[in-house]
């Protein structure tokens, strides 16, 4: 996905204890630009996609959504998003969409606004930025607990 022209780099992530358990997720454009939040019981997957959400719903202007999430950065890359919606939010397999509650209003403002793309970044790797995010999700997770 080419980044639109302009657009800031925001880094997400989420984590989990357990599935479900406490979790937590984060988005951070910096060390002083960012914002966490958690949920008492859910899932790994839930956080990433609520970290992206978030973002979108916070960051105007045009943005690069950096993800070490391959399930949240392949649904908008290989627009599995388009084929969920055309199939009334199935799978290819007949089964509901999991976390359909959070994919739909995530769906929505990307394609609304048009101007978000996906990138993917390896996880625990060493990037500066996703470490940051991964400290933050992990921290507003034990806040939780």
């Amino acid at each position: 996905m080419v980044a639109p022209e302009g657009a800031i780099e925001v880094y997400t992530d989420g984590a989990c204890s357990g599935t479900p358990g406490p979790g937590g997720w984060a988005w951070a454009v910096s060390r002083d630009r960012f914002a966490s939040g958690s949920a008492p019981s859910t899932t790994n997957q839930r956080m990433e996609i609520t970290a992206a959400l978030e973002a979108v719903r916070a960051l105007s202007g045009p943005l690069v959504v950096v993800s070490d999430s391959a399930y949240v950065v392949n649904c908008f890359r290989d627009g599995w998003w388009r084929n969920w919606r055309a199939r009334g939010w199935v799978t290819s397999t007949k089964s509901p969409v999991a976390n359909r509650d959070l994919w739909e209003p995530l769906v929505d403002l990307v394609e609304e606004r048009g101007d978000v793309v996906f990138h993917w970044v390896k996880g625990h790797s060493g990037h500066p930025m996703n470490d940051l995010v991964d400290e933050l999700a992990v921290a507003a997770k034990v806040a939780q607990s």
